[in-house]
């Protein structure tokens, strides 16, 4: 374990931190309008987490398999959590979204362990670390119209409309984004399959 990794697992800690505070502020005697805040406070560490795991590990040259699996894993685990609670009251955004960055997710890294067992390295695309920026932005964005609302600048109705078309651009920029890196490792896929069907015929 390395400083880094320390700094990955923050990220799947906050996860259900964060979910259990959203959805159980009232038994915990939490106002409505502070809830916000400190749900604000819990993401920005988490992307602090993940801003600075990667640094420190090439840093200090702790780059090492396991961190390698777990900062994509931490970073889908997160971030799916967070608009997973999302679609519980107050926001309550449709769960369809939620799907697609899920099985954009599951596939991905599904694809990506199949090959690095069969030793192929597929590299990172800036199209997924531009995923994860705008999905980032957007969960800022939802928690700051969600302050706007519970301090009675926004009517539920604005809050609802802008926090799904902002969540639906970012899910449809995640289908996009796996979608090229498919197209952009397509040899390494085509491999994949080649090397699976041989197999097959032994």
């Amino acid at each position: 374990m390395s400083l880094a990794n320390y700094l990955t697992f923050i990220r799947i800690f906050i996860s259900p931190v964060f979910m259990f505070l959203y959805l159980e502020y009232e038994l915990l005697g939490i106002s409505i309008v502070v809830l916000p805040y400190i749900l604000l406070f819990l993401l920005g560490i988490s992307e602090l987490s993940d801003a600075f795991d990667g640094y420190f590990a090439r840093k200090f040259q702790q780059v090492t398999d396991l961190g390698k699996l777990l900062d994509p894993m931490a970073d889908s685990i997160y971030r799916i959590s967070v608009f997973l609670t999302f679609t519980q009251p107050p926001i309550n955004l449709p769960l369809l979204l939620v799907f697609v960055f899920l099985y954009r997710d599951s596939v991905i890294s599904t694809l990506r362990t199949i090959c690095a067992l069969r030793g192929f390295a597929l590299a990172a695309r800036a199209s997924g670390k531009l995923k994860a920026i705008v999905q980032a932005v957007t969960i800022f964005l939802v928690i700051f119209l969600l302050i706007f609302y519970t301090s009675g600048l926004l009517t539920y109705r604005s809050m609802w409309l802008t926090s799904t078309i902002a969540v639906a651009i970012s899910a449809a920029y995640a289908l996009f984004s796996g979608i090229e890196y498919i197209w952009a490792n397509r040899d390494f896929v085509l491999r994949l399959l080649t090397e699976k069907g041989k197999r097959s015929d032994v």
